[in-house]
């Protein structure tokens, strides 16, 4: 059974070839799934910063935690961003046969 038939249309509506596309590294898509996931349990977990000691200058340990988070959550997501791009490799556009850039080969 051809591609065509299952109906397997790339985002341009090409037929979208499994044979030549690279698989993923799932080991790394799970890291980068951990770094998503260290922030939601990280905060979620209220038990562990509702607290006030200890202090940063007036602020309680429960907002400058949280705080802090902002910019750790950020950095964790554009590392697993990061992660993704080299663990789903794509075929790059010059691989293509044609001179418009379309990908439609001849």
């Amino acid at each position: 059974m051809s591609a065509t038939e299952i109906g397997d249309d790339g985002p341009r509506g090409e037929v979208v070839d499994h044979d030549t596309v690279p698989p993923a590294n799932k080991g790394l898509l799970a890291v980068a799934g951990v770094l998503l996931l260290v922030p939601v349990v990280a905060l979620l977990w209220v038990g562990s910063y509702s607290r006030v000691d200890p202090k940063l200058g007036p602020f309680p340990f429960f907002f400058w935690y949280q705080f802090l988070w902002v910019f750790l959550c950020s950095a964790m997501t554009y590392s697993a961003y990061r992660i993704v791009l080299v663990a789903r490799p794509h075929r790059s556009m010059a691989d293509t046969d044609d001179a418009d850039g379309t990908g439609a080969r001849s």
